[in-house]
């Protein structure tokens, strides 16, 4: 099953370590990048969070947003005494060396990060297993939202896929008439001209120039490009990327199919290609 990488989850918990709130917003991107927002107080646990959702999510645009509050009757905060002491002791060693200086407020000292902590003696252990259990179950939820609109995705790509099948067996029951017109209509304009024309020289022209109104090639590399898509759909996964490349080769493949057009049918049936392709496209970018 293909996924899509636009979702939203949201999960909370509550136990002996406070309470926390977990938000996550996915977004399209070429690659995986991931924003990661935690109080300043739990900036240790950024890396095993932000290797938490790399573990599961394969490619997007992640925005995760925690929010943490301690046991209410042990809240508040404790002031980080030795980096407190050492931001004094540089600040004087600062002052000694200017004429004029100004001196450092005890609210600067306090915006100073991890200057507070939070009052409680909480375990950190026990609460960065917390943290990491509630953005298990959040990329859980991400993952089947992400899974339900691929779902639903994967039906249009399917459809249009079919859509575009049922252009190309257009183009192929209008082909033996199209060379047969298209031959007579050259013997018509060569008439006048076949006593001045060698015989040899006459046919030669003539596969010349089925040669090059003969879409059989694109026809055939379209059908493929098609199957080729279906069985990346059915495999499921990461598939985006190549879905995309899938999309330029096939969109490629109508164009040459256009140019080659010598009537107004199958420039209408290239077109259609094209409008077909241009709506799975927009669509994969959504694709994980």
């Amino acid at each position: 099953m293909i996924h899509s990488m636009t979702a939203f989850a949201r999960t909370a918990e509550e136990g002996s370590f406070g309470s926390a709130v977990c938000e996550l917003r996915s977004l399209n991107h070429r690659y995986l990048e991931v924003s990661l927002r935690l109080p300043e107080t739990l900036g240790v646990l950024e890396m095993p969070l932000r290797d938490c959702i790399r573990q599961q999510v394969a490619r997007g645009k992640v925005e995760c947003s925690i929010r943490y509050q301690p046991p209410e009757n042990e809240a508040g905060f404790a002031v980080n005494l030795p980096l407190a002491k050492a931001l004094a002791r540089a600040a004087e060693e600062m002052a000694a060396r200017l004429r004029s200086p100004a001196g450092i407020s005890p609210l600067e000292m306090l915006r100073w990060p991890d200057m507070l902590w939070p009052a409680t003696k909480t375990d950190m252990d026990e609460l960065q297993k917390a943290l990491l259990s509630l953005l298990e179950r959040a990329l859980k939820a991400l993952s089947a939202s992400r899974a339900r609109e691929g779902e639903e995705l994967q039906k249009i790509f399917q459809q249009k896929l079919s859509d575009m099948e049922a252009e190309l067996v257009r183009v192929k029951k209008r082909l033996p008439q199209l060379q047969e017109e298209q031959r007579a209509r050259l013997m018509d304009r060569l008439s006048e001209a076949k006593a001045q024309l060698d015989p040899a020289r006459l046919e030669q022209e003539l596969v010349l120039f089925a040669q090059k109104a003969d879409v059989t090639e694109e026809i055939d590399r379209l059908e493929s490009h098609i199957a080729e898509a279906r069985r990346v759909l059915k495999k499921g996964g990461v598939a985006g990327r190549r879905l995309d490349f899938l999309m330029q080769e096939m969109n490629r493949e109508a164009n040459t199919l256009g140019s080659k057009s010598v009537d107004l049918e199958t420039t209408k049936i290239s077109v259609e290609l094209k409008v077909l392709i241009e709506q799975m496209r927009e669509q994969v970018q959504n694709i994980e």
